[in-house]
């Protein structure tokens, strides 16, 4: 379940419920309701408390230092116009969006959901350490911008993240290029090797020493030493650069979650809600044996 949606729907099952109870002059129905505001508050408090101790538990990390692995970066979301794409409902300028088109007939009551989409676009966020590139892709986003408006028959509502804003990611952050390069130096002196092979006018100008127009065992273990050199010196350049680090959803199936807001004041609205639903279990529990 979203965490986006679990405080909506376990608010609105309590009312509802609590409403039932009111109304209804059946003991064992009673018990029934008190049994199922007990289940919905404990999955509720649950999932709360995993997510206030996912984000307590691990220290922000700085980019340019961050270790590979399961951590938690907050930076601002880059301006730069490579960066920025376009809300498909109201063409304005974000980072990533999310959104649901609804109609309603001139007989209908209730709205109901004709399109929905959700952008795949990577995006980037700074720290004054580094960059990362955050691939939003199975991302729980948190509390982005919402807005709400009307065509018509037509209801529009989208959600989005804009350039310029603080973002918050917790997710598995690796780097891919330059000192964490996987290069292998026999497979890439066997590609060099190859490669002067179907040369031959070139490598016999540069191993055939003796002139005679054949490259010996000697002179091919001269050529097989120059390119384990130049292969090496490769890899040493290739590992100077500069990697693109890079926040995805974890492979192991942990949280992975992004938020407008800052992990201090996440980590706070979640212990508030978790402590309103164990509040509702408890009391719902003592409800339960007194009845």
């Amino acid at each position: 379940m979203r965490a986006h949606y679990i405080e909506a729907i376990t608010s609105a099952s309590y009312l509802g419920i609590l409403a039932f109870v009111l109304y209804s002059q059946n003991q064992s129905s009673a018990v029934i309701s008190l049994v199922l505001v007990a289940a919905i508050s404990l999955f509720a408090w649950a999932s709360t408390y995993k997510r206030v101790r996912a984000i307590a538990d691990i220290a922000t990390s700085r980019i340019g230092s961050a270790a590979q692995g399961y951590v938690e970066l907050y930076g601002r979301a880059s301006v730069d116009a490579d960066n920025l794409i376009k809300s498909p409902l109201s063409g304005m300028s974000c980072i990533w969006f999310r959104y649901w088109v609804y109609t309603k007939g001139s007989g209908d009551r209730e709205w109901r959901e004709t399109a929905k989409g959700v952008s795949h676009s990577t995006f980037e966020i700074k720290d004054g350490t580094g960059s990362s590139v955050v691939d939003p892709d199975d991302a729980e986003v948190l509390f982005p911008d919402r807005r709400v408006s009307y065509q018509g028959n037509y209801k529009h509502v989208e959600e989005m993240l804009f350039a310029g804003g603080s973002i918050y990611v917790l997710g598995e952050f690796s780097t891919i290029g330059g000192a964490n390069s996987v290069l292998s130096v026999k497979e890439d002196v066997s590609a060099l090797l190859t490669e002067w092979k179907n040369d031959p006018v070139q490598l016999k100008k540069r191993f055939d020493l003796d002139g005679n127009g054949e490259i010996d065992l000697q002179e091919w273990e001269l050529a097989r030493r120059v390119a384990i050199r130049e292969v090496e010196k490769q890899h040493r350049a290739i590992r100077a650069e500069t990697g693109v680090h890079i926040m995805r959803a974890p492979r192991d199936g942990r949280l992975f979650l992004i938020s407008s807001m800052s992990p201090q004041k996440l980590r706070q609205r979640y212990q508030l809600w978790s402590y309103f639903h164990l509040s509702v279990l408890i009391v719902t529990i003592g409800a339960f044996f007194w009845l």
